[in-house]
């Protein structure tokens, strides 16, 4: 299993740093979510991971070699990557999606094979596409779609999945269905899923190992029930809440106070 890290690792759009020296270890097999306020640093650390953005300091570390070092290629082999809404030329198929994930794989030796074949089709199994498979990308559900490039995620065979944003945009059942479906990959198949989510629920719902991002640097990392707490969330966001357990799974819930919830607390006080 592939292991993934960073040391001191600093990145920056047009020269304004957005993630300083900045040292992570993503635990192998289990599902890691980057969690913290808009602008923080949370999509540029994950394009950072996936060599999308070249460091400005530091480096990507990738089974202990440097992610720099090795071809494109070979990254695409064993780390895959779902950016935050991803665009697919007008008419292409979920088939002919998904058989993109198998061009890492391709060269003028190596044409498509019954290997190929048989991923793309386990790909559209597991992911409970078949029946779509020739349906048009723009034709299908937000969930449906999301589902599709996860599917192309899968075809690439890899260890790792680094997902930005799997939900963004999608109903309250449609995150749910792709979250259910990504935690079901990891039980079934054991690979390394790291994620950017907003829902602070859903993260700790779903997630093994939680890492609270902010101002660029780590906050705060572990397991759900270290790192969710009330100080963290009003450090990191700026919220008041309580953190209680999730009457479902008995995982860390964040209930928001807000001006409303400070007001019905104030009136319930003075009644006494």
């Amino acid at each position: 299993m592939k292991g993934l890290s960073t040391k001191g690792l600093s990145l920056a759009y047009d020269g304004v740093p957005i993630i300083r020296d900045l040292n992570l270890a993503i635990p192998a097999r289990q599902i890691s979510a980057l969690v913290g306020a808009n602008g923080c640093g949370k999509s540029t650390l994950l394009r950072g991971l996936a060599r999308l953005l070249k460091p400005c300091g530091g480096t990507v570390y990738l089974d202990g070699e440097s992610i720099f070092k090795l071809s494109t290629k070979e990254v695409a082999q064993q780390l895959g990557i779902l950016p935050q809404g991803p665009v697919a030329p007008e008419g292409l198929t979920v088939r002919d999606l998904v058989a993109q994930g198998r061009y890492p794989y391709q060269n003028w030796l190596q044409q498509w094979s019954a290997k190929d074949e048989r991923i793309v089709q386990q790909a559209l199994e597991i992911t409970n596409m078949q029946s779509l498979a020739e349906r048009e990308l723009d034709t299908l559900s937000g969930g449906q779609r999301q589902r599709a490039w996860i599917a192309m995620a899968l075809a690439q065979d890899t260890d790792i999945l680094l997902l930005d944003e799997p939900t963004t945009f999608l109903d309250l059942a449609h995150q749910i269905e792709v979250l259910d479906l990504l935690y079901e990959l990891h039980q079934h198949q054991g690979r390394t899923i790291v994620m950017v989510l907003h829902d602070l629920n859903h993260a700790c719902r779903y997630a093994d190992y939680l890492v609270a991002v902010k101002e660029g640097r780590i906050f705060t990392a572990g397991e759900p029930k270290q790192v969710m707490t009330e100080e963290m969330v009003l450090e990191v966001f700026g919220l008041e809440c309580r953190v209680v357990n999730d009457p479902v799974v008995g995982t860390p819930m964040c209930v928001p106070i807000g001006r409303k919830g400070a007001r019905k607390s104030q009136a319930k006080s003075s009644s006494f």
